[in-house]
């Protein structure tokens, strides 16, 4: 028997079954590893249902987590094996870096879009007023907004604007208030015109009775009076009061003798 080969053998067997260990461990870490991600991934899903968040969020939150887990798992490892991981993470760094400064307005959409889909500012069928536009919300992606105008126009809006800008939701809650204004001359009966104003209210079935409609003097100009009339709905027959009281008001006082002005506006 040669013992120098029985030497060399007994070396190379206690390299492999040390590497064997260590391949056996990282396998191993990896199984459980990776079972965990999937529980935390899950157990998150279920929170955010819990929490009513946006299913389009719940997708792209859970998918984000779970690969930026399993790339920092397989790192790991490949570090347990014996593989330098140093330069890999340094590349890894570099080019994440690069990336974001790249798509740095695409991120700042990105977080706008996960800030309205978890705070809710307003949903998917609210009217919203922001960036010089108007219209209803058709849907909410994690980049854009999008909204039907009243003339049926799509418009795309980065979410990093909605995020950052003032924002109205006028259809958020369930009642509004319209406000219809007349210019009326120094010699009319300025109670009387009120009166008239009121009657058209009460007469009108939309108008809601509390709070109950009301008509003040916003205005005294030059060469008349200015008259509004305030009066409530429900949201969803807003857009409609201002051009009915518009018209009917103008019309009932030129047909009581008033002498309109010539600048009838429908705000105060």
């Amino acid at each position: 028997m040669n013992l120098s080969n029985f030497s060399i053998d007994s070396s190379s067997m206690e390299t492999l079954l040390h590497y064997g260990f260590q391949l056996v461990t990282a396998v191993i870490t990896l199984a459980i590893g990776w079972w965990i991600i999937g529980m935390i991934t899950r157990g998150i899903q279920r929170l955010m249902n819990i929490r009513s968040i946006d299913p389009t969020l719940q997708g792209f939150v859970t998918s984000v987590l779970g690969i930026a887990l399993k790339i920092m798992l397989i790192i790991s490892v490949a570090s347990m094996v014996g593989i330098a991981t140093t330069s890999f993470v340094a590349v890894l760094g570099a080019a994440s870096l690069a990336v974001g400064m790249a798509l740095q307005g695409s991120l700042g959409n990105f977080a706008g879009g996960v800030m309205i889909l978890l705070f809710r500012p307003f949903k998917v069928g609210d009217n919203i007023v922001a960036s010089g536009v108007e219209g209803a919300v058709q849907r909410i992606d994690i980049f854009h907004t999008i909204l039907r105008t009243a003339d049926n126009r799509i418009i795309y809006v980065p979410n990093g604007t909605l995020s950052n800008q003032v924002v109205t939701n006028t259809s958020h809650e369930t009642r509004r208030r319209t406000a219809i204004s007349v210019l009326v001359d120094y010699e009319d009966d300025i109670d009387k015109a009120r009166e008239i104003m009121l009657q058209l209210a009460r007469e009108e079935e939309r108008v809601l009775k509390e709070p109950a409609p009301s008509v003040f003097v916003a205005a005294l100009n030059d060469a008349n009076v200015k008259l509004t009339l305030l009066v409530w709905s429900k949201t969803s027959d807003a857009s409609n009061m201002s051009p009915v009281f518009s018209e009917a008001v103008v019309k009932a006082l030129r047909a009581a003798g008033f002498r309109l002005g010539v600048n009838t506006r429908n705000s105060l």
